[in-house]
């Protein structure tokens, strides 16, 4: 097959999908809405037949609370077929397999195919981690394989990942983009690397949430809450490994750390290895972080009262203004000197340090000393940090001091980066790493990562809002406390940082 692929309709493309469970049946059910034929086939009998009789009832659904009108849901499944053998896909421009992700199943899958699919038909896969280069490796038309992955639920998640191995031309990939964007869509491109955009780039927020558990720093149910109503995701790491289910999410992480050759940065910890042997895999086996109800309902551990008193004075170790304010509206004495008086609750603002760092460098008195998170302070959430030698009688004068406005306070054990310092600046740091790389493009990392993960913001817009000087400096602290090579900054990060440009700024 030459380089030149004729092009594929996108309005009335034929479509073949193999493998009818949820994600055939999704990318199913977008394509035939928006005006495709589809061919459904599957190894297991009857699993085709099974797909398209669970389409017509989600369309009879979607048509009943008037999302869909009668008749375009007739239209849609009239273009439904069901395929008794992989011969009734010959005529398809486009074949896109939804099987088990095993390397050696999707190559003799594939293999199979090309003796009998036209010569110059796309052959797509919905791999989620696989290499799409190793995919193709054998077959006679490498040039028309590429990874076409999409997110579950298909039909909600509104983003699909092009993926061109080493030998794909560069039509197949533009008419996957084209074909993807027309049913309904954002379609990125991304290189292949393991991961791709969004599994990339989702490396960070488990990864180093169980980091922070395996230090001791705090519980898992805190752990979640300080990054749900300071940061302002919709699950912290570790609800989102329940629901997952460890059984998915822990050879994930494995997966991508070893196909990196080890690198740091996407580093497992042994927590989530141990629980999957115990088979405490999350909400599907009624226990993994948090045990689960007969209904399915997460059991939340009841929060660990803090002691609270009145405050004296108070010294703070930097210009916050906002802080500042907020302590002298209180009615509070706030000192402005350069060094505290005497009996004062010295309250530093790390910025990647840990609470000791601060009292080193600050020649403070370690007993009075407790950290705050300003960076990520919240009206309903103020995180507070001691050191090893702070005094339980300060901690409470601290606690007092920002319990005063009826919000959640939780403490931490002394730790580098606090809690959502180090997970945010970690997934600013893996998503400028792929962009140094070249795996994609700025806008489409963020857009990826937001419509694939569901973050609150795309990790560069974010990194932006911090500032990217701030991120850099919260990743040297964590670095040269840890020595940990994990937070090495990348170079993207510092390039942009030391020139005052956005980092979604792309090279010329």
């Amino acid at each position: 097959m030459s380089e030149s692929i004729p092009p594929v309709s996108t309005s009335a493309p034929l479509i073949g999908i193999i493998g009818c469970g949820v994600m055939g049946r999704g990318i199913a059910q977008i394509a035939v809405l928006s005006g495709a034929t589809v061919f459904l086939a599957d190894a297991h009998a009857g699993a085709a037949a099974a797909a398209s009789r669970t389409l017509t009832a989600t369309f009879a659904t979607l048509v009943g609370k008037g999302k869909l009108q009668d008749d375009d849901a007739s239209d849609a499944l009239a273009r439904l077929h069901v395929c008794s053998e992989l011969a009734d896909l010959a005529d398809c421009d486009v074949i896109i397999e939804a099987i088990i992700e095993d390397l050696a199943a999707k190559k003799t899958l594939f293999a199979t195919l090309e003796t009998l699919v036209r010569p110059d038909a796309i052959l797509a896969s919905n791999t989620s981690s696989l290499s799409v280069t190793a995919i193709a490796a054998g077959l006679q038309h490498p040039q028309r394989v590429a990874g076409f992955h999409f997110f579950n639920p298909v039909p909600l998640m509104k983003i699909v990942e092009v993926i061109g191995g080493i030998l794909t031309a560069e039509p197949v990939v533009a008419q996957l983009l084209a074909l993807g964007r027309h049913w309904g869509h954002a379609a990125v491109r991304a290189k292949d690397t393991p991961g791709f955009i969004v599994n990339h780039a989702g490396r960070g927020f488990g990864t180093e949430g169980l980091r922070i558990l395996s230090e001791g720093v705090t519980s898992v149910a805190t752990l979640d809450r300080i990054l749900r109503d300071t940061a302002g995701f919709k699950l912290g790491p570790c609800e989102l490994m329940d629901m997952t289910g460890l059984d998915v999410s822990h050879p994930v992480m494995e997966s991508i750390y070893r196909q990196y050759y080890d690198e740091p940065r996407f580093r497992p910890q042994g927590l989530t290895r141990q629980m999957l042997t115990a088979g405490l895999l999350g909400k599907k086996t009624g226990r993994g972080f948090y045990p689960y109800d007969d209904n399915g309902k997460k059991v939340t551990p009841a929060e660990v009262a803090v002691t609270q008193t009145e405050p004296g004075a108070v010294w703070l170790s930097r210009a916050e203004p906002a802080l500042a304010e907020r302590l002298l509206a209180a009615g509070l004495d706030v000192e402005s000197g350069p060094t505290p008086s005497a009996q004062a609750l010295c309250i530093v603002t790390p910025l990647g340090q840990d609470c000791t760092d601060c009292v080193v460098q600050q020649g403070l008195d370690a007993r009075r000393t407790v950290a705050i998170d300003a960076l990520f302070d919240s009206p309903i959430h103020h995180v507070l940090m001691t050191n090893p030698a702070t005094d339980p009688a300060y901690l409470a004068q601290a606690c007092g001091l920002f319990g005063r406005d009826g919000a959640r306070i939780s403490v931490l054990q002394d730790s580098t980066g606090l809690v959502a310092q180090r997970v945010l600046a970690h997934i600013i740091n893996i998503a400028c790493d792929i962009a140094q790389q070249g795996i994609a493009l700025p806008a489409d990392i963020d857009r990826g990562v937001v419509l694939g993960l569901g973050y609150p913001q795309g990790p560069l817009a974010w990194g932006d809002q911090l500032g990217a000087a701030t991120v850099l400096r919260i990743l040297h602290n964590i670095a040269r406390l840890s020595g940990d090579a994990r937070y090495r900054p990348s170079p993207w990060l510092q390039r942009r940082a030391a020139l005052g440009l956005s980092l979604l700024h792309a090279s010329a």
